[in-house]
């Protein structure tokens, strides 16, 4: 195999690192088409290398540092004064967010992939168009079976991609309660494609995330416990609520609701007036997941002061007629 890569001999290209070669090895062709062959091919190899493993370095570097400042609160006072160069007193820190850096390390390990495998792509070609491989049947044939694998793989390209703006916008997180619509229970898992809850009975949902049209979850920076309570028509509405208040500001100093509760429990008033009886409706402002115990606490007390106060909580009273027995009279007809 000629050492030259092209029909004329190197050393006849004025200008060239071959021809420099040649000239002062006393013309010695076999050296001079060794240098050509080293400077066409393996030094540009090396190039190519160096290049592709340098700009991987860099990326890497570039997504550890702008991922997290992406994804940092808007409202983070650190964040706003580090980028204008002021520091803050350790005592004025703000504590790290476990969840804030699994989010971080997520997106950063999504972003990162995607740029090494695009460097590495590029060089890979650069590297057979060096060889001297012909790319131009190469790239038909990968566009052919890149068409053909994205009609195949476009439900699972959608649910990465759903992933990945589920995890940079913080939409949900591990341990949270959120209704997905055909599911709802607490996150277990979150990847690219899916996300995995358990409902309430212990069923484990697998939800691809391209189906997800709206979450809703009910555990994100605080909850709020609401509770209903029906009364009587003729019971005294002021009264009633002043109750109410008493029974859910117990409820919020025992202990271990005192630790969950963020606001002062809060009668809000008349809600409805029903065909039995007038609803108050009862909130209180707790910790994220606090709410269902709350809930229970309020319920369960509520009725024990009630009742200790006289107040009645109607229910349903309904007269039933049963026709063939003699004891009983037929109702009168009916025009």
């Amino acid at each position: 195999m000629s050492l030259a890569t092209t029909d004329d001999p190197c050393y006849e290209q004025a200008g060239s690192l071959c021809r420099w070669v040649y000239e002062h090895t006393d013309e010695n062709e076999t050296l001079a088409g060794l240098v050509d062959w080293f400077v066409h091919q393996p030094l540009q190899i090396l190039l190519v290398l160096a290049i592709a493993i340098t700009l991987t370095f860099v990326s890497k570097r570039w997504v550890r540092r702008v991922i997290p400042r992406l994804l940092a609160p808007k409202s983070d006072p650190a964040g706003q004064l580090g980028r204008l160069g002021i520091d803050l007193p350790a005592s004025l820190t703000p504590r790290r967010d476990p969840r804030r850096e699994s989010r971080a390390a997520s997106a950063s390990v999504v972003l990162t992939s995607t740029i090494v495998v695009t460097i590495w792509v590029i060089a890979s070609l650069t590297i057979l168009g060096i060889v001297g491989i012909q790319l131009g049947p190469l790239l038909a044939g990968a566009g052919i079976a890149g068409v053909a694998l994205g009609f195949g793989a476009q439900s699972l390209v959608k649910d990465c991609i759903s992933g990945l703006f589920m995890l940079i916008e913080d939409q949900f997180g591990i341990g949270d309660v959120v209704d997905l619509g055909e599911a709802v229970g607490v996150v277990e898992e979150i990847s690219l494609r899916t996300t995995v809850l358990r409902s309430v009975d212990g069923t484990v949902w697998h939800v691809p995330n391209g189906v997800v049209q709206r979450v809703g979850n009910r555990s994100q920076l605080w909850s709020v416990a609401l509770v209903d309570i029906d009364v009587a028509y003729d019971t005294d509405i002021g009264r009633a609520r002043d109750l109410l208040q008493r029974a859910a500001e117990e409820v919020c100093e025992r202990e271990p609701f005192s630790a969950s509760v963020i606001d002062p429990p809060t009668v809000l008033g008349v809600e409805a007036l029903g065909a039995d009886g007038i609803t108050l409706r009862l909130t209180v402002k707790v910790s994220p997941g606090a709410q269902w115990d709350m809930q229970r606490a309020l319920r369960e007390h509520t009725k024990s002061v009630l009742d200790q106060a006289g107040v009645e909580i109607p229910f349903p009273q309904r007269s039933v007629w049963v026709r063939g027995d003699p004891a009983i009279p037929d109702p009168p007809p009916t025009s």
